[in-house]
């Protein structure tokens, strides 16, 4: 495939290419910040070639990884299955993988961090189940105890069952209990937690019936 390169097209479809033609023949495209370098008159050798279509895979793959992560923060994990998925060669996610990682748009401890507070906020659960959901992440073991030292669990409970409760608000104290231990179990709250959550709770149910006499 070597040759002098005769002209140098941005694609009509996407302008973020650039179709390479070698000895007058469309010979291969690369991505524009690829082929800034490049000029007509150039000689490609096929050394040449190869490294530069390296380099466009790693552009593109990092263009991917990029949007991947526009939606929410991501675990390296997450990050490396994505770009398996788009069958990105192994050597080439690895180099993305570390750009990202020296650019501070992938850290675990980060992620990690993010994902605890994040439930916390919009539905709280007990370390148990936010255990499981990090390493499903794949953060590793000591990450997850990190971040799970600072989780007050006995806080997150009541908040969970604080939303829940006005959708047992009509039921009897005994099935009111079944319910939320149910419920509370659900979330990965431990068994000492969801006892004095809900004791605490139905404390609460008394004195408002109370009030309202």
């Amino acid at each position: 495939m070597a040759g002098e390169i005769t002209a140098l097209k941005i694609q009509r479809r996407n302008k973020d290419r650039v179709s390479i033609y070698l000895d007058g023949e469309y010979a291969f495209s690369l991505k524009t910040i690829v082929a800034a370098s490049l000029g007509r008159g150039d000689y490609l050798s096929d050394k040449r070639i190869k490294e530069l279509q390296i380099e466009d895979s790693f552009e593109k793959a990092h263009d991917q990884a990029l949007n991947y992560l526009s939606y929410r923060p991501r675990s390296n994990a997450e990050v490396s299955r994505y770009l398996r998925d788009k069958k990105v060669p192994p050597a080439v996610s690895e180099t993305v993988l570390q750009r990202l990682s020296a650019a501070g748009l992938l850290d675990d401890l980060a992620f990690a961090q993010y994902w605890v507070e994040n439930r916390e906020a919009f539905k709280p659960r007990g370390r148990r189940l936010l255990r499981q959901e990090l390493r499903q992440k794949g953060i590793n073991d000591d990450l997850i105890g990190e971040v799970l030292d600072e989780v007050d669990e006995e806080e997150s409970a009541y908040q969970a069952a604080s939303k829940q409760a006005s959708r047992y608000a009509g039921l009897d104290d005994e099935l009111y209990r079944q319910k939320m231990q149910n419920f509370l179990r659900r979330r990965g709250f431990a068994y000492e937690v969801i006892r004095e959550t809900i004791s605490h709770l139905l404390h609460q149910r008394e004195e408002e019936r109370a009030i309202d006499v």
